[in-house]
């Protein structure tokens, strides 16, 4: 691994903060609309706290203690009037810290805020993030009392055509800080992150290797390191570099692999002077062989499915691990041992929870509709996105496929743009796989109707083909299935990343009636037929898991604001084509 690139909000990453000495900062936040992005009349005003000092001072708003949003949460769903708000909200948390030690280092930590924040502590600006996915955080240290605290970040949900996501998509747009926030407690020098995976050359020896990386922050670095596996009995030294990153290796034996069978996690402890850190981490290797993906040496079928990082029965954006509990639960239910996690960062607790109960992961950025492909700026956007995302995730076994786009058309700028995104994810990751959603070449001479050919040029930087085909749905009736192939050219395993249609459960009529039960149960039963004749198709996603809250899709009295695609309801009611996937993969 080399490190090419700092995430762009953050002086520090802050690594594992599950384990970490934190405060929680979750709960009622007071909050001030801003329409305009102005910070208040002044330009300043929210952001500085301000307050009159006498009768003659102006101000044109106010943090009330009976104006409040929870947090973690989108806003859109906790005030009615806030359903379809596309701007800014400046929150504020007040609070004490009288076990304040001048000794420790302090951070704030966000889970995530989407779609840009702007963060001040103490009337102090500490810095802007932009992406609303991905965790960041700033160091206080130097600004923390023990009594009388105010944090404030700023949140604009506005997509601007050069951001990621672009202007345009089709899942709603949860405003807000979406995700946990935290007062990071930690030493002066502390263990900033750390990089473990199993290495493939070793996989079928006896004694096998663990490759490592640790990052350490601080002016006084330790000479010494220790990683600790107390279960395998290893208590190992490391001698850490004075700058940069210091790269070990531990030999183990009779390690057991981490497997959707058998989701074995080890305790890992890591020590550096006075910081202790502690994790549970599963190890294992994936690869390609041909047409084939292999997971620990041995030849895998993907049951899979897309999911969105949305809680339907509560409306609102995936922030605990209830939530994740839920969707992972429907998920094992179905059968599946995979789940592509569309179309951005979910949160870490569902990575986690897939971790111990062994389902394997996909994982992407919203490089979905309208990117500016020619913006060097939207490139280093997306560069310093991927980094926070494996920054967090690149110690979760079930984490197996980064993604690198959806449904992108070819063309020069765009094959560009994403052979670059190839190459820098590769260089952050090479222990994991590569691919992007694509779509079938629409204008193609020489070959029949019959035969769907894919020769995308990003799919040479691919590790696996993944395509999404929605016949039956989007053109033509479900039994055109049976009369189509597939052409690639390319020796690269496939997964067959998007399929389906939409039906409102408990609507039934015949299977050619559209929107109906049935018509969705006839589509899978078709599609399923028609792709498990593909040579190399190695797994499969269909589109969706669960029906989720788009604005795009507004069909009175059957979407009415929901995209239906779902295999389950927003009620959680299960709908027949549920159990026409099941038993496919029962039987797979």
């Amino acid at each position: 691994m080399i490190w090419t690139l700092v995430p762009q909000a953050q002086n520090t990453f802050i690594s594992n903060t599950e384990n970490r000495t934190f405060t929680n900062l979750n709960g009622k936040w007071n909050y001030v609309l801003d329409p305009y992005m102005t910070g208040g009349m002044g330009g300043r005003a929210i952001m500085d706290n301000y307050e009159p000092t006498d009768k003659t001072g102006r101000v044109e708003y106010g943090f009330t203690p009976d104006r409040t949003l929870y947090v973690p949460g989108g806003w859109n769903t906790q005030k009615p009037e806030l359903a379809y708000f596309e701007a800014a909200i400046w929150y504020r948390k007040t609070f004490d810290k009288p076990d304040f030690d001048a000794s420790k280092r302090y951070f704030v930590y966000i889970g995530a805020a989407n779609q840009t924040a702007t963060v001040t502590f103490n009337g102090k600006e500490l810095g802007k993030h932009e992406g609303g996915y991905t965790p960041f955080s700033f160091e206080v240290t130097d600004l923390i009392k023990k009594q009388d605290n105010f944090l404030i970040i700023g949140v604009n949900n506005q997509r601007d055509a050069s951001d990621i996501p672009a202007k345009v998509h089709d899942w709603y747009n949860h405003g807000g800080i979406t995700r946990d926030v935290r007062l990071i407690e930690v030493p002066k020098n502390f263990i900033n992150n750390y990089f473990l995976s199993l290495d493939r050359e070793s996989l079928n020896k006896k004694t096998k290797t663990i490759k490592g990386k640790l990052e350490l922050a601080g002016n006084s670095l330790p000479e010494n390191a220790q990683i600790l596996i107390p279960e395998l009995q290893i208590e190992q030294n490391i001698a850490v570099k004075p700058k940069g990153a210091t790269a070990f290796e531990v030999t183990v034996k009779n390690l057991k692999l981490w497997s959707p069978d058998s989701p074995k996690l080890y305790d890992i402890i890591i020590k550096a002077g006075d910081d202790e850190i502690r994790d549970q981490i599963g190890f294992r290797t994936v690869e390609t062989k041909g047409k084939e993906i292999l997971l620990n040496g041995e030849p895998i079928f993907l049951k899979g499915i897309c999911l969105h990082d949305e809680n339907p029965l509560r409306k609102d954006r995936g922030n605990s691990i209830e939530d994740a509990q839920l969707l992972l639960g429907w998920a094992q239910e179905l059968g599946c041992n995979f789940i592509r996690l569309a179309h951005y960062p979910h949160q870490e607790k569902l990575v986690r929870l897939a971790d111990k109960l062994g389902i394997l992961l996909w994982e992407e950025l919203p490089l979905y509709w309208g990117i500016q492909w020619e913006n060097p700026e939207v490139l280093k956007k997306a560069k310093e996105q991927y980094t926070e995302l494996i920054y967090r995730d690149y110690n979760r076994a079930s984490s197996i496929v980064w993604s690198i786009a959806n449904e992108t058309a070819p063309i020069p700028s765009r094959n560009e743009f994403l052979s670059e995104m190839a190459d820098h994810v590769r260089s952050l990751d090479p222990t994991r796989l590569i691919s992007a959603a694509i779509k079938k070449d629409q204008e193609l001479d020489g070959h029949p109707d019959s035969v769907y050919t894919y020769n995308d040029p990003l799919i040479e930087k691919l590790d696996i083909l993944s395509i999404n085909e929605y016949l039956g749905w989007y053109g033509g009736l479900p039994d055109q299935c049976r009369t189509k192939s597939f052409t690639s050219g390319f020796e690269k395993p496939i997964i067959i990343s998007e399929f389906g249609g939409g039906a409102l459960q408990g609507f039934h009529g015949d299977k050619l009636t559209r929107w109906s039960e049935e018509f969705q149960a006839y589509l899978y039963e078709e599609s399923i037929a028609m792709f498990d004749k593909i040579d190399g198709m190695v797994g499969m996603t269909p589109w969706i898991l669960v029906d989720f809250m788009s604005p795009l899709r507004q069909l009175p009295g059957v979407q009415d604001g929901w995209n239906r695609k779902g295999l389950i309801s927003e009620k959680g009611v299960k709908k027949k084509a549920f159990y026409v996937l099941k038993d496919y993969y029962s039987k797979k």
